[in-house]
Parts: structure tokens; C-alpha cells; sequence
């Protein structure tokens, strides 16, 4: 038997949970075109997706530390993919839509600038009066703009749903702002669903690149509630915390997180009886959640990272020279157009030069940026 994508819809529509999104229930596409023969149209964005320069570029950005410093630690590349790999198992926990969930992990942080949130801050900063910089917007903008692979349109032709899902992304570091997306009614739970995997992945993951680093030591982890009683439970001495400890202990501490907002979640659901996506939109808080005693555990986790490991020293010093790099190219880029490639030129032309910049410099990677840097003021630089 041959599954088309009829087959696929009708197998969604009767395994979903009545909340869920479902592919044949989508908003459509801005530009009409055909859909796949053998793929839900969620399944053909998150295909889209993959194929993208930008998706790529994620390869060499950073998430905590620049990409030079090591080939073990996470790049936004690895923790999208992460983010995602969570996303589809708390979706097919709840019965919710894997494919929209996955789509929407995948895109959720294609326009991240170089060197992370110091990257974002710098843009955001340096954009202040010329429109600003955000990084949802700059994903909804590579996805609906910047791409361009298709000649009947610009951008990737993405679902409504999804380009909602991307646009409303909302953790405690990010912030949406979706003026043309409904911005009174949440999104769907599959994106309310990336919003805490990407929480559950960069607190998971985050916390071993630290631990890998140096930069923290396995003793400092039992300053934390939910770490210390974690290693009680695996009879784990964080004191004397090996290699392959250190493993199994951010492996179930994942899983400890996942399975905790799906019955949080879950009982939410039936406490306030959801019975449909319809509920799910005009509910006035997310539907998706930790439980009350985790969630103030994670919040707790959260302040534990951001004091010994996102202010670390190290990490100081490389956020003031991302920042350094950033502006100095700014300068250089709207002082001196001429020193633009051709492209970017003609986009400035287009669209203003400001603008042209910002979506320039928020494409680059760590290491591109850093050599462009190296090609305008090396004096003896090629």
C-alpha cells in the first residue's frame, strides 16, 4: 500500500487528539501551489526548512559558547535539532501534531545573528531607530522573504500555522510581538510545545556544556534544588562526578523534565476541559507547562546558569568582543556601502540600507563575521 498524502491525512485526522492541529485543517499557504503527492503540508515545510542556507548557517552560531572554542559544545545547529527531538516526543505524548511541532522547532531560531543573544542585543541595539532587530521576526522574515528558492514567489511559501508558530515563540529570553497573526489568541499547542523544549533542551544542555567546559564545577550543582535531588536519586556524587556520570545525569534530567510537562499539561487539559483547538487558541494562558513544584525548580536552574555560566568571566570576555566585532561592521557597512557585496547592495537599494545590513550581519556566522572583521581592519588582511 502506497501511503499519498490523502492516506496520511486520514490516518492524522483519526490518531490526533480533537486539540490538535491538524494538516488538513490548515490555513493554507500565502502563494497557492500543488501539494506533495507522499507529504502532509506540514511534513513539506519541515522539508523546506532543512534545505535552507539559513538553516545551515545554524551550524556555525553560537548558543553558549563560539563555535572555535571546541567541536563538543552545542551550536544552534545542534540545540535546533535538540529542541526539535523534544518537541516530537512531548507531541506524540499528548497526540498532538509531531510534523508541525517539529517544523516549528526547526524554523524557530533561523534569524539568531552571530555569537547568540549577545549577537541579538547588539543588532537590536544598532537597529533601535532604523526598525529594530528581533529574532522571531527575523526567522518569519527569512521564511516569508529572504529565501529565495521557488520563481513564483519569495520565501519558502510556509503554512499559516507554522508561521505563526515561529513568530509567536515565547520563552522567558524571547518575546513575541505578532501584530499580524492574532496576537490575542495563543497558537497552537504544537508551538506552545517549542516554546518549553527549547526552555527543557538549552537547561539541559546548556548545563552540560558547562559542566564539559570547566566553567562549572559538578559541585556547584548542589546549590540547586532539582539537581541535588536528582543525584540523590541516582545515588550520584556530584562531588566526585565522572565523565560517563556526567552523562547519565543530563540524560535524566531530561527526561525528568519531559515527563513532567506532560502530565502537567495533560491534567490541565482535562481540568479545563479542552476539547478543541478552538479552546486551545482563546485559552488566557499557555496550555503547555511544568508542574508548579518543577517549574519553580527550573526558574531556580535558570538563575543558577545565568550566574555562573552565562556571566562567567570566559563568557564575559566573548560577549564583549562579539559586540566589539558587531559594531565596528555596522559602522564600517553604512558609513562605507561600497565595501558591501553586490547583493547586498542591491537589497539596500531595495529596502534601505539599514535594513540590508541588518539582515547581512544577522546571517553571518561566528566565524564569517569574525574574518570579515579580519578582512576590513587587518591592515594585513586578504
Amino acid at each position: 500500500m502506497r501511503y499519498t498524502r490523502e492516506r496520511l491525512l486520514e490516518l492524522e485526522d483519526r490518531a490526533l487528539a480533537p486539540y490538535a492541529m491538524r494538516a488538513s485543517e490548515t490555513r493554507g499557504r500565502e502563494h497557492p501551489e500543488p501539494e506533495s503527492a507522499y507529504r502532509t503540508p506540514f511534513q513539506k515545510d519541515r522539508d523546506r526548512v532543512l534545505h535552507t542556507t539559513a538553516f545551515r548557517r545554524l551550524e556555525y552560531k553560537t548558543q553558549v559558547f563560539v563555535n572555535y572554542e571546541g567541536d563538543y559544545y552545542r551550536t544552534r545547529l545542534t540545540h535546533t535539532l535538540e529542541v526539535a527531538q523534544v518537541a516530537r516526543s512531548l507531541a506524540r505524548a499528548l497526540g498532538l501534531n509531531e510534523d508541525l511541532a517539529e517544523v516549528v522547532a526547526m524554523a524557530h531560531d533561523l534569524g539568531h545573528p552571530p555569537f547568540g543573544h549577545a549577537g541579538e542585543r547588539v543588532l537590536a541595539e544598532l537597529m533601535e531607530a532604523h526598525g529594530g532587530f528581533d529574532h522571531n521576526k527575523q526567522s518569519l522574515r527569512i521564511v516569508t522573504w529572504l529565501e529565495r528558492r521557488y520563481p513564483g514567489f519569495r520565501g519558502l511559501n510556509l503554512t499559516w500555522e507554522v508561521r505563526e508558530g515561529i513568530v509567536k515563540h515565547e520563552t522567558v529570553y524571547d518575546l513575541p510581538s505578532a501584530e499580524d497573526y492574532e496576537p490575542q489568541l495563543r497558537p497552537t499547542l504544537e508551538a506552545q510545545i517549542v516554546n518549553l523544549a527549547d526552555e527543557i533542551a538549552y537547561n539541559a544542555h546548556d548545563l552540560d556544556d558547562g559542566l564539559r567546559s570547566g566553567l562549572l564545577r559538578p559541585g556547584q550543582l548542589a546549590q540547586v534544588e532539582v539537581l541535588r535531588e536528582l543525584a540523590a536519586e541516582l545515588e550520584l556524587d556530584l562531588e566526585r562526578l565522572s565523565e560517563f556520570d556526567r552523562r547519565v545525569f543530563i540524560r535524566e534530567l531530561l527526561g525528568l523534565m519531559i515527563t513532567d510537562v506532560v502530565a502537567a499539561t495533560d491534567a490541565v487539559i482535562a481540568a479545563e476541559g479542552i476539547g478543541s483547538l478552538d479552546d486551545v487558541r482563546r485559552f488566557p494562558v499557555p496550555l503547555v507547562r511544568y508542574s508548579e513544584r518543577l517549574g519553580a525548580q527550573t526558574a531556580e536552574l535558570r538563575g543558577f546558569l545565568y550566574a555562573n555560566l552565562y556571566r562567567h568571566y570566559h563568557i564575559v570576555r566573548q560577549v564583549a568582543k562579539a559586540k566589539h566585532v558587531l559594531e565596528r561592521l555596522f559602522e564600517a557597512y553604512t558609513q562605507m556601502p561600497e565595501m558591501l557585496p553586490p547583493g547586498v547592495q542591491t537589497a539596500a537599494e531595495e529596502e534601505g540600507l539599514f535594513r540590508a545590513v541588518c539582515d547581512y550581519m544577522a546571517g553571518m556566522t561566528d566565524r564569517y563575521a569574525l574574518d570579515e572583521y579580519a578582512r576590513i581592519f587587518d591592515p594585513y588582511g586578504r
